[in-house]
């Protein structure tokens, strides 16, 4: 596999390519730090990186999963996660069982997936990607709705090939007792 690529230049634009892309394609791409880049069945899901509200959400739930985490787990941002052979996430914050692990880290070893919805990624938070984690067995997923008057917070739970809500927030605090007990107040 291709190493990462220098930064990419100001202005950067995804290179002229024909046909599917794949791992391979995307992991030679120059770094880009003004975008996330994540591969689906051989497309590409571009999203520009979230806001100052979304980044801020991101951090209170990262913050109180680092600080609730059991000593067999721990809290990530930004995780490169590797689904199957043609598929490659990144969602905004993760609860994984640590291990070594390259550019991409396995799903195997994810028990909690995260994602703080934004206009130009609701659609693929609420559907494509909650259908995506369930099939790859992802036990948790934690999604983040800052759409309304106050942040709204679900956690689901796959149980069989469904995930099923557990816990909702109330007033903007979601508190929980699976994966790990834990308050995130948003």
């Amino acid at each position: 596999m291709a190493a990462p690529a220098e930064a990419a230049p100001a202005g950067y634009l995804l290179p002229r390519h024909v046909g599917p892309w794949s791992l391979d394609d995307v992991m030679s791409l120059p770094e880009d730090n003004s975008q996330r880049i994540e591969l689906v069945d051989g497309m590409l899901l571009v999203s520009p990186l979230g806001s100052y509200r979304h980044q801020q959400l991101v951090g209170r739930a990262y913050g109180a999963l680092v600080g609730a985490c059991p000593v067999d787990l721990e809290a990530t941002i930004e995780l490169n996660v590797l689904l199957s052979s043609g598929r490659l996430v990144i969602p905004d914050f993760t609860v994984v069982r640590p291990r070594e692990a390259g550019v991409m880290f396995p799903v195997s070893d994810v028990v909690l997936v995260g994602e703080v919805f934004s206009p130009s990624t609701r659609l693929n938070d609420e559907g494509l990607k909650r259908g995506l984690y369930a099939g790859a067995g992802v036990p948790y997923y934690l999604m983040v709705d800052p759409g309304g008057r106050v942040v709204e917070a679900t956690l689901l739970e796959l149980q069989g090939e469904e995930y099923v809500e557990i816990a909702t927030s109330e007033d903007g605090v979601l508190k929980v007792e699976r994966p790990f007990p834990v308050t995130i107040k948003f």
